[in-house]
């Protein structure tokens, strides 16, 4: 069960997209949009977009964000040894040793997220490591055993994006769940496309839109929606499990009341709240903080009147993440419902 779609997350997953440097997503989401028969580009601000026809005037929007996060190198050393900081909400204890990417302008170079040796006592930093302190980015490096001016030449310099190695990126099936870096927001991605499949006739003109940077600002759905009027925003997105929220692991998708941005649209919310009763799909409601999408910063700077979020219960979030593949697969069809019956304003 969910075998497809388990599938069509990996393939996601192994496509590097780290904030502002997403281009190697791009080529294959612009593919699969127009193996579909969608018209689809590439706009200014790095979106992926893809655009249905609707029956009526009006338009709506549908955003999984695209990039990923990861690291960005701070200074290149003379030895072979790279500093990087941290891209988005990523920690180094999260990922451990081992190998990561550094996307250089002419090629990549994998190297190993370093934490200094074990063996050692008080004379050494990592001892504090090992019993005071959690590990931060100023205490790390990737080792590449490369010279420096093989790194030169490979493009690696201050501003070099770092993600997870495809090494050890491929995600693990636990029976119904999907285990893997990058659910966030790769998964998301995963219903956009399908969607692009089985969405034939919406309501309203339906804008598909795999948006850039969000984990740095929502930078690409804030242009998206400057230059595009819409009736309605809906950001695709992971939901935190964790205790303080009533959330169950379990099939049923989360919509969002409210998050660290602030309030979604009760009205949306109840709309889509029907779009998933008429779908025979059951579904959560929670508020969240410490979270934002790309549908309540964009409700927050004003550029959109009415904005949800509609997710997946997901567990260690921003790391190895951990989501039930029935929860992501019911996104499809409440969100299908909504856009062939959703009323303009």
């Amino acid at each position: 069960m969910h075998d497809d779609l388990f599938q069509a997350i990996s393939t996601l997953v192994m496509h590097h997209s780290p904030s502002g440097v997403e281009a190697e997503i791009d080529h294959y989401l612009l593919a699969q949009f127009r193996a579909r028969g969608l018209e689809c580009w590439l706009d200014a601000a790095g979106n992926a977009i893809a655009k249905i026809p609707g029956r009526g005037q009006g338009a709506i929007a549908i955003t999984a964000h695209k990039d990923e996060i990861g690291g960005i190198v701070k200074t290149v050393g003379s030895s072979g040894r790279v500093d990087v900081r941290k891209l988005g909400g990523s920690y180094p204890w999260v990922y451990g040793e081992g190998v990561v990417d550094l996307l250089g302008d002419r090629h990549t170079v994998s190297g190993i997220l370093s934490f200094g040796s074990r063996h050692v006592s008080h004379e050494s930093p990592q001892k504090a490591q090992q019993e005071d302190k959690p590990v931060r980015w100023e205490d790390v490096w990737v080792e590449t055993k490369c010279t420096a001016v093989e790194l030169a030449e490979a493009g690696i310099r201050p501003g070099t994006r770092m993600v997870v190695g495809k090494h050890r990126k491929q995600p693990f099936r636990l029976n119904q769940h999907i285990a893997s870096y990058t659910l966030d927001n790769k998964a998301s991605i995963a219903i956009l496309l399908e969607l692009a499949t089985v969405l034939k006739q919406p309501a309203l003109d339906t804008y598909l839109v795999a948006s850039a940077k969000e984990e740095v600002g929502a930078v690409g759905a804030l242009y998206f929606s400057r230059n595009q009027p819409l009736h309605a925003l809906i950001a695709l997105e992971i939901c935190p499990l964790s205790a303080e929220y009533p959330i169950d692991d379990s099939e049923a998708p989360v919509l969002l009341a409210q998050d660290g941005y602030g309030l979604y649209d009760e009205g949306l919310n109840g709309e889509i709240r029907q779009a998933a009763a008429t779908a025979g799909i059951p579904i959560q409601l929670a508020t969240i903080s410490g979270f934002g999408s790309d549908a309540s910063i964009a409700m927050k700077m004003g550029q959109v009147a009415r904005a949800a979020c509609l997710s997946f219960p997901t567990q260690n979030t921003h790391g190895y993440e951990i989501a039930h593949l029935g929860a992501i697969a019911n996104c499809i069809p409440i969100l299908k419902t909504y856009c062939e019956t959703v009323e303009p304003a």
